[in-house]
């Protein structure tokens, strides 16, 4: 059986590591290099890094903190925000990225998935999706959860998967920041539409959701950010406790 991943999220705004709850209400979580390099030394098995004012500023990410939070880790690296082209991710890569993810850029043009599966292979490109239930459907949102695309969660997760995408990291708007549980229900619907890995994301507040997300939404990982960046939680402590609950982890 396939290990579970557990991947701490560095948030980057302004050259800091942010947190905020359902997409607002940003505040300071830390130097990104030094919780990157802590979230490795853990025992994190990814860790993921998202520029999450770059597509609003109409930027590029920051290669060089990139550069910087890789020389420090020694675990697979996803980075994501303001990948709009092919051209974004050669930068990204010589930076020392693993895996890209991508968002507002690939609802505005599909092809893009397409295109970067083509050149670097469907491992390398992970689809996020921000969606927050409106009208009893989940609605994928754009520009860091701020502007509703029209698309539908189901559907565009799928369509993610056919251009080829490698996995999908899905982030519950409604769940983020509020430590009260991942969303489970499309979690687990996600894993029945899908033949890729999916990452939960949104809403951890205590080791009990993490099992939930594994046992109950059938993710393949999960991903948290102010748990870990503010102490409430060691990836070490959760791991041991995964495994006493029959969770497959690596440790």
């Amino acid at each position: 059986m396939l290990t579970k991943r557990i991947i701490p999220c560095l948030d980057i705004k302004d050259g800091r590591t942010v947190k905020g709850v359902n997409f607002v209400d940003i505040r300071d979580a830390g130097d990104p290099v030094e919780l990157g390099a802590a979230y490795a030394a853990q025992g994190a098995d990814e860790l993921v890094f998202l520029d999450i004012s770059a597509t609003n500023e109409k930027r590029k990410t920051f290669a060089a903190l990139v550069k910087e939070i890789a020389t420090y880790v020694n675990i697979p690296f996803t980075v994501g925000g303001g990948i709009t082209c092919l051209a974004d991710v050669a930068p990204l890569l010589e930076a020392g990225a693993d895996k890209v993810s991508i968002n507002s850029a690939a609802v505005k043009n599909p092809d893009l998935i397409d295109e970067l599966a083509k050149a670097f292979g469907s491992q390398f490109v992970a689809l996020a999706i921000d969606a927050r239930k409106v009208d009893n459907q989940w609605i994928v949102h754009t520009h860091g959860g701020s502007n509703p695309s029209g698309k539908k969660l189901f559907s565009w997760a799928k369509e993610g998967q056919s251009r080829g995408a490698g996995e999908i990291l899905f982030t519950s708007m409604d769940h983020d920041g509020t430590k009260k549980g991942f969303a489970i229900d499309p979690l687990a619907k996600l894993h029945e539409l899908l033949d890729i890995p999916v990452i939960a994301s949104g809403g951890a507040g205590s080791m009990q959701h993490f099992l939930e997300a594994f046992v109950l939404g059938k993710a393949d990982a999960a991903l948290a950010a102010s748990l870990f960046h503010f102490g409430e939680l060691t990836i070490s402590d959760l791991k041991k406790y995964l495994q006493t609950n029959g969770v497959p982890v690596r440790v």
